[in-house]
């Protein structure tokens, strides 16, 4: 018999406050330092963000400006921002700008607003600079490297320095990472006037694409579109056992879908469903570890997925749609993969779900916000219907606006339109800067050839093999993740590391999703995992602890990119659906089977031979041939009938 569990009062439940949230998120998240201000610089600032997103959402709906111009204005109204909202050191004032940051922003006005004011002469001459270019070149890219450095921190930036310093000292590089060396001249040339470097493919795809779609999660959000989430999943899961860890990873994946932050994320409903799952029985590190996992695979899953989606969309020249269709079943079979974690350990565990006198009904939770569902589903919708994804993100916020309209406690008036403008603007502050600090990457690629250079060292390096292509790939994606935002190290690694892929016959999006897909896993992974030490801090638990655990709870996940590399049909590329039927049996069969094993019970407890036997049989589903995942398939069944048929009495429930 299970153990009867105390009915959990959720209105008991004291979750963090307002002021603890922040400081977690400020911990581990450099894009949420920014300052308070109130008076006079306040208003300036909440009018310069609301100004920037009235300009998005006018180029979203009317049609955006040259594309250059587009980038400079998007930069200008950013940095100018950033300087100030954004304090020089943790140290610094989160109150009151100083004296010496609004210089700073007049600076950056002038430096980076000229390519919008002068472009049409720029272009007239070919980029050829005038003397004074020069000096505002060099002023501009220091001024993006220091906003960069305040708002996304310092890994960024020292990257971006190394590579503008291959750029001059080039010439004393070793073997064939020899060049020439250029002048600084010709660097600031290239970096500032053209648009190889600050003003990139990055920085357009965050001017355009990204920010409307961060304004629409704002609009949302604002709206209560994280209460409703919230309550969904509470509905749909929250009975079942273990229901809270059910919730976590429904409302957590709802949420991540329009919020690109695994930390936000996390912090947004970390604070609601861990302490529910403590409640329960779970322990701290395993509630802070299974909400980081939730939160993380957002950014996976389709129709609106993490801002590097939108980059790859350009980087490939494929439709974004194409892009979310292709990730939809890796991002189905990464949240399998949590969910069934969650179920066998809650069984294994004894663990119940919240009564259902204590949980809201889901009939009641639709009529109540079902309306806001009405956006997600016209942005789906005018997707499909071809318009272009700015264009969609701007019917989704006039969406949004019209249906919270519907009741009143989802009604948006004047001020909460503004404070969505002015959060969707902050939203995209580190989005932007970290774009603009790429583009040194960028521009030293297209300067230098060091991309592909690198990528045939890769290559040479790994013997011209697959497979050892794709774990250097997997290595150097997770290490950079730790110290860069996701759109950052995306771009990085589809620079240097997916043509490599590419060189070795592997299908583009394939590559590209193969490297996006392990930079937002770094957030889980050891010895730097944000999302996990955020989820820790919540939970009360050992950071170090929960990042393992999480890594665990994930590690059917890590295969899941092998998979799509030599099985790209998971990717609906060439479809045989009997083919691809067998690739998705076989991988929840090993989904099922990682569990199973990492958890030691599956109808019973298992024993160490048994659990060994099970993981390396499971791994067996996720092999490229069809041979082996039937094998693995018909092992992973017959070992599952064997379990419960020597199953006998249930086994004493353990402390989770």
């Amino acid at each position: 018999m299970e153990p009867k569990e105390k009915p959990v009062d959720l209105l008991s439940i004291d979750p963090m406050n307002d002021e603890k949230i922040q400081r977690l998120v400020e911990k581990y998240d450099a894009e949420s330092r920014y300052r308070r201000l109130s008076g006079l610089p306040g208003k300036l600032v909440t009018l310069l963000l609301a100004g920037m997103s009235l300009f998005h959402l006018y180029t979203a709906g009317i049609g955006i400006l040259p594309i250059t111009i587009q980038r400079a204005v998007h930069l200008t109204f950013a940095i100018v921002a950033v300087y100030l909202l954004y304090p020089m050191t943790q140290k610094g004032s989160k109150t009151q700008t100083p004296w010496y940051d609004w210089i700073l922003a007049a600076a950056s006005l002038v430096a980076v607003g000229y390519i919008a004011v002068a472009f049409n002469d720029i272009a007239r001459r070919g980029a050829e600079p005038i003397g004074y270019e020069l000096w505002l070149g060099a002023l501009a890219m220091v001024l993006v490297l220091e906003a960069g450095r305040r708002v996304v921190g310092n890994v960024l930036p020292v990257m971006s320095l190394l590579f503008l310093s291959y750029c001059y000292y080039g010439a004393y590089a070793p073997g064939m990472f020899q060049i020439r060396g250029y002048s600084v001249s010709r660097i600031i040339q290239h970096m500032y006037l053209t648009p190889e470097g600050i003003f990139g493919v990055a920085l357009g795809v965050s001017a355009t694409f990204v920010i409307t779609f961060i304004i629409f999660g704002a609009f949302l959000g604002k709206s209560g579109g994280a209460r409703f989430f919230n309550e969904l999943a509470l509905a749909l899961a929250g009975s079942r056992p273990g229901g809270p860890a059910k919730v976590a990873v429904v409302a957590s994946g709802l949420l991540g879908t329009i919020n690109g932050s695994s930390v936000a994320n996390v912090a947004t409903t970390g604070t609601f469903t861990i302490p529910l799952m403590k409640r329960v029985g779970y322990k701290p590190e395993y509630a802070g570890a299974v909400e980081a996992c939730a939160s993380t695979g957002g950014q996976l899953m389709p129709p609106i997925m993490g801002a590097g989606a939108f980059i790859m969309s350009e980087f490939l020249g494929m439709s974004y749609l194409r892009i979310a269709a292709a990730a939809a079943l890796p991002a189905v079979l990464y949240y399998t993969a949590i969910f069934v974690n969650v179920h066998v350990r809650a069984r294994k565990r004894g663990l119940r779900g919240l009564s259902k006198d204590e949980l809201p009904a889901a009939g009641q939770v639709l009529k109540q916000d079902g309306h806001l569902l009405i956006p997600v589903i016209a942005v789906i919708a005018a997707l499909l219907m071809k318009y272009t994804p700015i264009k969609a993100a701007f019917l989704g916020v006039l969406a949004v606006v019209v249906v919270s309209q519907f009741r009143a406690h989802t009604r948006m008036g004047f001020k909460a339109i503004v404070e969505a403008l002015e959060e969707g603007a902050r939203g995209g502050l580190g989005v932007a800067l970290a774009c603009a600090l790429v583009g040194f990457v960028v521009g030293t690629s297209t300067l230098t050839s060091l991309g592909l250079t690198l990528s045939n060292n890769i290559i040479e390096i790994s013997g011209g093999k697959l497979l050892p292509t794709l774990v250097m790939a997997m290595v150097a994606s997770l290490v950079l993740g730790m110290g860069l935002p996701t759109t950052a190290n995306y771009i990085v690694c589809s620079t240097i590391i997916a043509p490599a892929l590419i060189g070795m016959n592997v299908f583009p999006l394939a590559a590209h999703l193969f490297v996006f897909y392990f930079g937002i896993m770094a957030d889980l992974t050891p010895p730097v995992c944000l999302a996990a030490f955020t989820g820790a801090g919540i939970a009360g638990a050992n950071p170090a602890k929960t990042g393992f655990t999480a890594t665990k709870i994930a590690l059917a996940s890590y295969l899941l990119p092998y998979s799509f590399i030599y099985s790209p049909m998971i990717l609906l590329e060439n479809v045989v659906y009997l083919d691809l039927a067998v690739i998705l049996v076989a991988g929840v069969a090993g989904i099922l089977g990682l569990a199973a094993g990492l958890e030691g019970w599956m109808f019973r407890s298992l024993k160490p031979l048994e659990r060994v036997a099970i993981i390396l049989v499971s791994v067996g589903a996720f092999l490229p041939h069809d041979l082996p995942k039937l094998a693995a398939l018909g092992a992973v069944v017959a070992a599952f009938l064997f379990f419960r048929k020597t199953a006998g009495e249930e086994i004493q429930p353990e402390t989770a």
